[in-house]
């Protein structure tokens, strides 16, 4: 039987995986990569989306074409369990539960955010994970320009011509650089505007920005990003934030309606949820790459703490969560995999770093390679010839070099695209005998019935039978929500034609936090199931 692998992820780190796995093998094992989104984001390339230099359809690629002959599942990962060697999936419209047995798994989820010692920034932060983080950033600033056009009201232009980036690292640096040069391209087209009303500042908690460089690139960076206009606050950290202001760490309060948060990485719930032991928000590996206790798991990419050394133990001992040590850890866990499986000994990661690159913006940049400093435009060259050089497949680089083109020789376009988003709170309707969910399907609704009636079947754990449920309208189903779980415990179907008011789980739990009479009206529910339930300030099992 050919050997099972499952890479979960499909980013630099579980993408260049697949890759390398497929020229190991061939067709000598099952490969497949599991991921959320069905495309492979270039993430160096995502400020450059913000910035509108690139379209974001061109920021990716499509999984199924980049990976030839390994297996994709678009589904969402819920569970791992490690002895029986077994994925949990949720896939598909009605988000079925789905094992996915592995000889040989690999992590490369990456990381999430948790901004959750600064309160009010995850509700009002923009972030920069996603295409979607950079579509909607791109999105938010050309909403506030066209506001700042025709309000009337001082204070409210103030607020949407203020600019705001937390976090001086890579990401940090190179989307206050494209959005500076986005607003400035753009403000011809905005009469009432002047540019000395645009303020665009970035903050970081550290003593400079780009620690990750060496101190005179930082400080050419400084000087480039002040001298177009770009405010630098260093030592300085969010205290708190709203949806018309920030207060930072000395007590500043700026009033602005922009926001981009580049810090609070996270280990991701579904890493937490595998109990496996962490580092730093990290999964520790050893020097091949393994998980410790697992020898047929493997970690890499953002997710993975990787020491570079024996005994390390400085940050610099370990592999930075940067595409280019990805793509070189992806090498080298599928040879240790290909090892593994053929009983050969297995090779330590060893990798020394080129150098590093950052955009300023404005056709600038700051590069070390191989030990030489770089700064101005050669810089900035050598970063897009490097990344336009690791984008996956012809047609897209040849797709990004025509994006770079178009985007120096005219303005940038400010057409603002909205994109379908099924709403929160919804109508659904289902004909007699329609299946709504079944039993071990993923809790992400809350359901009333406005019309017709269907009907609940709930097996008893004991006795084994069945117990039938009829709900009419007024009725409702699916408030096991409230209680943190995450798969149903009973089926659902219409029993006769109806109508339901749908609303997502995390309205459900917002509006069970915030709204006592919605939270008292569930209270007897809880306790018939022996839950106390929380009171309006604290947590509800979330």
């Amino acid at each position: 039987m050919a050997t099972r692998i499952v890479v979960l992820g499909g980013g630099f780190g579980g993408m260049y995986t697949a890759r390398a796995l497929r020229r190991r093998f061939g067709r000598k094992a099952e490969i497949e990569v599991i991921n959320a989104q069905n495309y492979f984001v270039f993430q160096p390339l995502l400020p450059e989306v913000a910035g509108g230099s690139i379209t974001p359809a061109h920021a990716v690629s499509p999984l199924r074409f980049v990976l030839d002959g390994v297996f994709v599942r678009k589904a969402v990962v819920d569970s791992v369990d490690f002895e029986r060697k077994v994925v949990t999936v949720f896939q598909g419209i009605q988000r079925r539960p789905t094992e996915v047995p592995y000889d040989h798994l690999v992590i490369a989820l990456g990381q999430g955010t948790d901004f959750s010692r600064m309160p009010g920034l995850e509700e009002h932060a923009l972030k920069m994970k996603t295409l979607e983080d950079a579509r909607r950033l791109r999105g938010h600033i050309i909403e506030q320009l066209e506001h700042a056009q025709v309000t009337e009201l001082p204070d409210t232009k103030r607020g949407a011509l203020t600019f705001t980036v937390v976090g001086g690292g890579f990401s940090g640096v190179e989307t206050v650089g494209e959005m500076k040069e986005m607003i400035d391209r753009s403000l011809r087209f905005y009469p009432k505007i002047d540019p000395s009303e645009v303020r665009v500042q970035l903050i970081e908690f550290a003593p400079r920005i780009l620690n990750e460089m060496p101190e005179p690139l930082a400080d050419y960076a400084v000087k480039h990003l002040e001298r177009h206009g770009i405010e630098i606050k260093l030592r300085t950290g969010v205290k708190s934030a709203t949806h018309r202001q920030l207060v930072t760490s000395d007590g500043e309060v700026i009033d602005t309606r922009t926001i981009v948060a580049t810090i609070g990485n996270a280990p991701l719930p579904v890493v937490q949820r595998m109990g496996l032991p962490l580092d730093k928000g990290r999964i520790p590996v050893d020097r091949t790459l393994r998980v410790a206790g697992h020898e047929n798991v493997w970690a890499l990419g953002d997710c993975a703490l990787i020491p570079l050394k024996e005994g390390a133990s400085e940050r610099t001992d370990f592999a930075p969560p940067t595409a280019q040590f990805a793509v070189r850890e992806a090498k080298r866990i599928a040879a240790n995999i290909s090892a593994a499986v053929r009983g050969r000994e297995l090779k330590p990661f060893a990798y020394a770093s080129r150098g590093a690159l950052a955009s300023l913006g404005a056709k600038r940049g700051v590069a070390t390679v191989f030990g030489h400093n770089i700064t101005g435009f050669p810089a900035w060259f050598i970063w897009r010839s490097y990344y336009l050089a690791l984008l996956p497949g012809i047609g897209t680089r040849i797709r990004v070099m025509i994006n770079w083109s178009l985007d120096m020789l005219g303005a940038r376009s400010l057409v603002q695209l909205k994109f379908y988003e099924k709403p929160p709170l919804r109508y659904v309707y289902y004909r007699a005998g329609d299946r709504i969910y079944n039993a071990g399907d993923r809790s992400d609704g809350f359901y009333t019935v406005i019309s017709g009636s269907v009907e609940m079947e709930r097996p008893d754990p004991e006795t084994g039978e069945t117990a039938l449920r009829v709900i009419g309208p007024g009725g409702h189903f699916g408030e096991r929500l409230i209680l943190g779980a995450t798969r149903r415990k009973t089926t659902v179907r219409a029993r006769e034609d109806c109508k339901v008011l749908v609303m997502n789980r995390e309205e459900f739990l917002m509006l069970a936090e915030g709204f006592s009479a919605f939270r008292e009206y569930f209270r007897p529910y809880m306790e018939k199931r022996g839950v106390t339930l929380p009171g309006g300030d604290e947590d509800l099992g979330r």
